[in-house]
């Protein structure tokens, strides 16, 4: 079975505040210009930011006190012509790893202030086991939200783990960890510490906005998890 776990992108779409939009316009229609057999053709231009949509944050997307993961000066290799010339979107290799879905919120979806704690991540990780270079997923319904675009943001308000949570994840040695949100972390956070963690500290990728909900879950996993609700 495979699960495309990709958002679909319409003008409109939900990004964060802090980003740019996805932007799309029809700028050829047929009919505009026809060739001599009565052909015709269309073009369209669009644009939009790299963290806007279903993405995977490389790990120069976050620094603290001027370094980024591995100590490197984010000074020395960063220029708004040129971008960011190191840990950057290129240097990751292709993705094919044992994939975990931690579904924490069963059949419900979590609210705003809702955050993971390691008492959820061992509860949802009780039905499978988490190998180091594993990429893990924690469901908390907000995929549902995705085609209403002011809930999705909510103001950059949102459920998901806090620097506790993170560091569960990280001590499994795990090699990317993913939710269905908007930020990964529960916001507002103003000092990202789930992001500075896993990024900056422990080389470890965000991927964000993903559709998990076909992903579904196990009976017994949602029985086990209610009580988490």
């Amino acid at each position: 079975m495979v699960y495309d776990l990709a958002q679909p992108y319409f003008t409109g779409m939900p990004h964060h505040p802090t980003h740019p939009p996805f932007l799309f316009s029809l700028v050829k229609r047929h009919g505009d210009f026809t060739g001599p057999a009565g052909h015709s053709s269309a073009a369209e231009s669009f644009a939009l930011g790299g963290h806007v949509g279903t993405h995977i944050d490389a790990l120069c997307h976050y620094s603290c006190g001027g370094k980024l993961h591995g100590g490197q000066d984010v000074e020395s290799v960063q220029s708004y012509a040129g971008g960011i010339e190191a840990l950057s979107a290129e240097t990751i290799a292709p993705i094919f790893r044992r994939g975990v879905l931690l579904d924490i919120a069963g059949a419900a979806v979590l609210p705003e202030g809702f955050e993971i704690t390691p008492a959820h991540l061992d509860a949802a990780a009780k039905q499978v086991e988490i190998h180091p270079g594993d990429v893990v997923l924690l469901r908390t319904g907000w995929a549902t939200y995705w085609d209403d675009p002011r809930k999705f943001v909510s103001a950059v308000h949102g459920p998901g783990p806090a620097l506790a949570g993170a560091r569960w994840l990280s001590a499994r040695g795990i090699f990317a960890a993913g939710s269905d949100t908007l930020a990964f972390e529960k916001v507002p956070a103003p000092a990202m510490p789930v992001h500075v963690h896993l990024l900056v500290e422990v080389g470890i990728h965000i991927m964000e906005c993903l559709n998990l909900e076909e992903l579904g879950l196990r009976p017994l996993e949602k029985v086990f998890l209610k009580h988490f609700q």
